[in-house]
C-alpha cells in the first residue's frame, strides 16, 4: 500500500496535560512504577530510566535489576529504590509483577539479551495485563520471540529504526521507517496493527518522531541532534513510564513523552549545546520543560 494513500488520521486532540497535584495527594497518588534491567556491563541504562521516571513524576520507582548489578544500580541515587534477582525466571517475575501494585512496568534498559531473556519478554508480553512500556533490549527480545502480536495487556514499543527493523522483520518496512514522514507513519502504523487487539502503541524513534496506536497517529517536532548520545532512550522509557503511571492513557502518554523529552534536549542545548549535550542533561532539564508545556 503507498504510504501516501495510507489509512490513518493525525489526531486532532490537543496534547495532553498533567493536571495539578492537589494538596491532599501522596506518593502513591502519583503512581508506582517497575523498571526491569541493567546488568553487569550496563547498570547505568536502567538508572537513567529510573531517575527520569521520579523526575516524571512517578511517586516510587522500583528498579528490577540483576543482584549482581543490584550494587552499582542502587549507588546512582538515594531516591531509587531497588530488588536483586539471580536471575531472570519468567514466570517467578510475572508472578511477583501480578502481584504488585505496580500502575506501569518498563523492560529493556541494559537488560542484555540470552534465550532466558526471550522467554521473560515471552511470558510477560503474553501474561502481564498491567501497562508495560518495551525498549532496547526489551524490543530485540521481543522480536525473537515473536509475540508482538499476542498482548495481554496494553503495551508501548518505543524502537529507534534498527530496533524496528527486527521487530517488524521486513525489508520494505525496514527502509520506510528511516524514510520521509509519510512512510515513517504508515510503517509505525503498519506494526501497531499487527495488534488486532489494539492494545500497542509503537513510538518510532527519530527526527520527527512518530506516535500511533494504528489508527491515529501524532508526530513530534520538539528535540535535537544534539540527543543521538547514549542514554536518551532510557531517559523517555522512564518519562514515558511515568506518564502511564500518572493515569495517561497509552498514545497519550508516549505522545506527551516524546514532546517533554524533545523540549528537554532542546532547553539543554540552549546551555551546553548539542555536542556536549549527554543523557543526565535531558534529566536535569525536564522540570522545565514540563514548566514551558504547561504554560504554553
Amino acid at each position: 500500500m503507498s504510504p501516501t494513500t495510507f489509512p490513518i488520521d493525525v489526531t486532532t486532540t490537543p496534547l495532553t496535560t498533567l493536571l495539578p497535584r492537589s494538596a491532599q495527594s501522596h506518593k502513591g497518588t502519583y503512581g508506582r512504577a517497575i523498571m526491569i534491567g541493567g546488568s553487569k556491563n550496563m547498570p547505568g541504562a536502567i538508572a537513567l530510566a529510573g531517575l527520569s521516571c521520579l523526575r516524571g513524576g512517578a511517586g516510587l520507582v522500583t528498579l528490577w535489576t540483576l543482584r549482581e548489578a543490584q550494587p552499582v544500580v542502587a549507588c546512582y541515587s538515594p531516591l531509587l529504590m531497588t530488588r536483586g534477582f539471580e536471575s531472570w525466571n519468567g514466570s517467578e517475575i510475572v508472578a511477583e509483577l501480578h502481584d504488585s501494585a505496580a500502575n506501569c512496568i518498563a523492560i529493556g534498559p541494559g537488560l542484555g539479551g540470552g534465550a532466558e531473556i526471550d522467554v521473560l519478554l515471552a511470558t510477560l508480553q503474553t501474561e502481564l495485563r498491567q501497562p508495560l512500556v518495551i525498549d532496547a533490549d526489551g524490543l530485540n527480545a521481543l522480536a525473537r520471540t515473536g509475540t508482538l502480536s499476542a498482548p495481554a495487556g496494553p503495551r508501548i514499543l518505543t524502537p529507534h529504526p534498527g530496533e524496528f527493523a527486527r521487530l517488524a522483520g521486513d525489508d520494505t518496512l525496514a527502509g520506510m521507517a528511516t524514510g520521509e514522514d509519510a512512510d515513517r507513519i504508515a510503517a509505525a502504523t503498519t506494526l501497531a496493527r499487527r495488534d488486532a487487539s489494539g492494545q500497542t502503541v509503537v513510538l518510532l524513534k527519530g527526527h520527527r518522531t512518530v506516535i500511533t496506536d494504528g489508527q491515529q497517529y501524532a508526530v513530534n517536532s520538539t528535540g535535537n541532534p544534539g540527543m543521538a548520545t547514549a542514554g536518551a532512550g532510557d531517559v523517555l522509557t522512564g518519562l514515558i513510564t511515568a506518564l502511564v503511571c500518572q493515569g495517561l492513557e497509552p498514545f497519550a502518554a508516549a505522545r506527551l513523552g516524546a514532546n517533554l523529552h524533545g523540549l528537554a534536549g532542546d532547553l539543554a542545548a540552549e546551555r551546553v549545546g548539542q555536542v556536549s549535550l549527554v543523557a543526565t542533561d535531558l534529566i536535569e532539564n525536564l522540570p522545565a520543560a514540563f514548566h514551558r508545556q504547561s504554560i504554553g
